[in-house]
């Protein structure tokens, strides 16, 4: 299958929308190249979401060999997880399995973790604000999103807004930077295919 020519990389990306067949890829992939499935989705995180979240663990085998896979059952449903812990989990797992000399592969279909990720985002750190977060809780998904472009106009395009939870975050976040006016833009890094050696081999 992979008679291409394969570049030495520090890390393989695998990407698309859902069920296109990235995990196995991905797998297949490992496999090939002595590598391990780095996983970058924001809903397989949690554990006991199996339903709906593409989370098909019968697939890190191939030919009876099982693939080690990471970042996926890391958290309780309950608690939060945002992009900045995603960047900090990467970080870790990547050197971790780069130390051990295996080669990772990023794959997923949160467009947002993977951007933030290559283009080396430099994200706000902002505590939470538990009175603002109680006063939001009960408004709609939609209402949330106006806010927010009310607040900070542009922004929905630029951060997940698929969740209540993700929402109220990202408002929470443009209110403590002062930005009810401005565009809060947390795409600061560039594209950086040169911090992982990557190449394009589509």
């Amino acid at each position: 299958m992979f008679k291409k020519k394969i570049f030495k990389s520090d890390l393989s990306v695998v990407l698309g929308p859902t069920a296109t067949g990235k995990t196995q890829l991905a797998v297949q992939l490992a496999h090939k190249l002595s590598g391990e499935i780095i996983s970058a989705d924001s809903r397989q995180v949690y554990r006991g979401m199996d339903i709906g979240t593409g989370k098909d663990l019968n697939e890190y085998n191939f030919k009876g060999v099982s693939i080690p896979y990471h970042l996926i059952d890391i958290v309780a449903p309950i608690e939060e997880y945002n992009v900045a812990q995603f960047q900090r989990d990467f970080q870790r797992v990547y050197s971790d399995i780069k130390e051990r000399k295996k080669l990772p592969i990023l794959c997923g279909g949160t467009g947002f973790y993977i951007k933030a990720v290559l283009m080396d985002f430099q994200l706000p750190k902002t505590e939470p604000d538990k009175q603002l977060r109680q006063r939001l809780e009960n408004w709609e998904l939609e209402d949330l999103i106006n806010e927010l472009e009310t607040i900070s106009p542009g922004a929905s395009a630029n951060t997940p807004v698929d969740t209540k939870r993700r929402v109220i975050r990202a408002i929470e976040v443009a209110k403590s930077r002062g930005r009810e006016k401005g565009d809060r833009k947390m795409e600061t890094g560039k594209w950086r295919p040169e911090n992982y050696n990557l190449r394009d081999t589509t």
